[in-house]
Order: C-alpha cells, then structure tokens, then sequence
C-alpha cells in the first residue's frame, strides 16, 4: 500500500528583463543605457513636494518673499538631485550600503525640516536619526526580500 505523493510545487522563474537599448554613439563602443520615465519622474516629485514644505516652513509666521521661494527651490533642486543620483546608482551598491544611503537621505531630508519647523539642533539631530534608522531598516528589508 504505497502512498501517493503530492504533486510537486513548480515555482514560477523571473521573466527575463527587457535588454538595455545600445548607444554606439560616434564612439562605437555600445555603451548601454537604460532609461525610464520614473527614473525621473519619482525624484521630481519628490523634489517639487519638499520644496514647497522646505519654503513654507522657512516662511515662518511673516509673508511669503523671495528668499523663501529661492530656499525652498534650492532645497527641492538638492534633494531632487539626490534622488536621481541614489536612484541611478542603486544597482552597484551592495544592499546593505543601498539601505544605508536611504536612511542617510531620509534622516538628513526630515532632519533639516525638523530644523525649519522650530526645532532645536538636538532635537532635529534626534528625530534625523530615528527616522533615517527606520527608513534604512526597512529599506534593507525590502532589499533583503526581494533579492
């Protein structure tokens, strides 16, 4: 009286990533570049939302001028800049130094809005801190679980 086996669970495989497209350029060496529309699009967002916060912040109690406006672009061009650049570069780091660049740029993003906001050094530093921690933690979950 033999028992019978389950039937093996068959696990689905990545489907295979769309090749890069090659620039040969006028130097022929088939560079490959790979280049979305969210590539940009995410860090832009981004970029323009903590402008206006970084500018609205600035303001303070008083009018809107000129130098919040000029503070709240540069704020937003930096961070947006940044994104780009960690979002670019993400796939040569190793997950651990990919986790900790996003927790570095989250707790230096919240940090200085903390900053704008009224707060103290200490206090900007700490909650700097807790939340790059916290976005570095998860971020390396993510990175973790899905490698």
């Amino acid at each position: 009286m033999g028992a019978h086996a389950a039937p093996a669970r068959h696990r689905r495989g990545r489907r295979p990533r769309p090749r890069p497209v090659t620039d040969t350029g006028s130097t022929g060496t088939g560079t490959a570049r790979r280049s979305t529309t969210l590539s940009w699009a995410i860090p832009a967002a981004l970029a323009a939302v903590y402008a206006l916060y970084a500018g609205f912040l600035h303001r303070g109690e008083g009018p809107t001028d000129w130098g919040d406006v000029l503070f709240g672009l540069v704020a937003g061009l930096v961070f947006g800049a940044l994104c780009y650049a960690l979002g670019r570069k993400q796939g040569a780091l190793p997950r651990e130094t990919r986790a900790l660049a996003y927790g570095a740029l989250g707790g230096i993003a919240i940090g200085l809005l903390r900053s704008l906001a009224g707060g103290s050094l200490l206090t900007s530093a700490v909650i700097g801190l807790i939340v790059g921690a916290a976005i570095g933690a998860a971020a390396f979950y993510v990175f973790y679980t899905h490698e």
